[in-house]
């Protein structure tokens, strides 16, 4: 990690919520960016600051406070604007290329913001890394790298990590004197042991087309390797037609005929607490989701989560080519400079996206509940108010060979809506594995 600057002119993330987005009306659109548009106070010009967007939730805290740091030291000043979280994606795209755009913004790297790469939109910050080895090495590798596109940085590094873990409820496992599974055929196996005990084995909200998707995201990882998602990530959709691709799609079927998400997966939802509820209660023994699983059984079902939750990482399946120890889910988010900056607007904001990376903003995140992207933090998550979790997800994080995007955030809005549909066509047996990647080799 980086040490703060202290006395430089130039000193100077809680986990993503999955949600659909909210298509606002024009109007309202207008009122919201013009409310957000941070224009100066009495003598202070529009050169002399910076407005920097964040999705507004419990997380927001550390980043006004990396503001307030930020201006003691700075005669360009940071303006944090909170938008909503519902809608943010909406906002940011169409914001980004008007007169309303932000200077410094939050995202997800990846698809989310590709197209602003194409239409040379953002800051290219690989220089930045390049001369700054100190910079660069402040966060985990895996990490940095999903802020790339097209074999360059745009990205930041600014909240908590945010990996796909496989939970497990030990008070279930205790009763049928059964394991967390080490390999795929132990997996195939508990599906059997929990049928037999009246339980579903995995929790699945099959309402939500995204809690699916993490399924077909570690098969596929375990299957062919993370390096088939990437060449589709790089825009080769012939990769869809990668054997591992159909391969993942026949297995998401095999599960289903196994009985391995019970009967009744397609009305049971995530946003309404429903397959989490499920899995609390000793409905469902196993349920795989992202890391912030934890804090929301944490506040809907705090005995359980401090009782009962467990963790155990995706298997490797048999003669699959990929490593065991990568992670996919979400690495973390980001921030991104506009390329409409000039002198020492950019300069500022690239001093200002540094904050992240220095000893005191690890500190704020663990304190704020979030497992930081930082290197060399393993003291810091040592002091997480759930220290066994967030040693266990640091350690996977950092130890991962590759961390693969979650896809609906990785690919072009225009394909990751598509995709989703295709999944839960999928998981339901409304397509065969075939037709699955038929219609993924045609997304463009």
């Amino acid at each position: 990690m980086r040490t703060a600057l202290l006395g430089s002119a130039k000193t100077g993330r809680r986990g993503f919520r999955r949600r659909h987005a909210v298509t606002l009306t024009a109007a309202a659109l207008a009122t919201s960016l013009l409310a957000a548009c941070g224009s100066g106070g009495p003598g202070e010009s529009k050169a002399d600051t910076l407005e920097v967007w964040v999705y507004q939730d419990a997380s927001t805290k550390v980043q006004r406070d990396a503001v307030e740091r930020f201006n003691k030291n700075s005669d360009v000043k940071a303006k944090l604007v909170e938008v909503p979280g519902e809608g943010y994606q909406d906002k940011m795209r169409s914001a980004m290329g008007t007169p309303n755009a932000p200077d410094v913004f939050f995202n997800w790297g990846g698809g989310s913001i590709s197209n602003f790469v194409e239409k040379d939109m953002l800051v290219d910050l690989t220089p930045e890394f390049e001369k700054d080895a100190e910079f660069k090495e402040s966060f985990i590798p895996s990490i940095l790298e999903a802020g790339k596109v097209d074999g360059k940085y745009y990205g930041v590094p600014m909240r908590g990590m945010q990996p796909v873990i496989l939970f497990y409820n030990k008070e279930v496992f205790a009763k049928a004197d059964a394991e967390p599974p080490n390999s795929w055929e132990d997996l195939l196996g508990l599906i059997d042991t929990f049928k037999k005990e009246g339980v579903t084995p995995f929790a699945l909200a099959g309402t939500d087309a995204w809690t699916e998707l993490m399924w077909v995201e570690y098969l596929l990882d375990r299957i062919g390797g993370s390096e088939v998602f990437q060449r589709i990530q790089d825009g080769d959709s012939k990769a869809w037609g990668d054997p591992a691709v159909l391969e993942t799609a026949e297995t998401i079927q095999d599960l289903v005929d196994r009985g391995a998400f019970g009967k009744n997966y397609k009305s049971v939802n995530y946003t309404a607490d429903g397959a989490s509820t499920l899995f609390a209660k000793g409905k469902a023994a196993m349920h795989l989701m992202g890391s912030w699983e934890f804090s929301n059984q944490k506040a809907n079902q705090p005995e359980f989560a401090d009782k009962h939750l467990g963790w155990t990482t995706f298997p490797a399946l048999p003669d699959g080519k990929g490593d065991s120890k990568s992670v996919v889910g979400n690495p973390t988010n980001f921030w991104s400079i506009s390329s409409k900056l000039k002198g020492k607007q950019r300069e500022a904001a690239i001093e200002f996206v540094k904050t992240a990376s220095e000893d005191w903003y690890a500190k704020a995140l663990v304190d704020n509940g979030d497992v930081p992207t930082t290197s060399d933090s393993e003291d810091l998550v040592a002091s997480h108010d759930a220290p066994d979790y967030a040693i266990y997800q640091y350690d996977m994080v950092r130890d991962a060979p590759s961390f693969t995007l979650s896809w609906d955030q990785a690919l072009p809005a225009q394909q990751a809506s598509p995709m989703l549909t295709n999944i839960q066509k999928l998981f339901n047996k409304q397509i065969s594995p075939e037709e699955f990647v038929d219609a993924m080799k045609a997304l463009k």
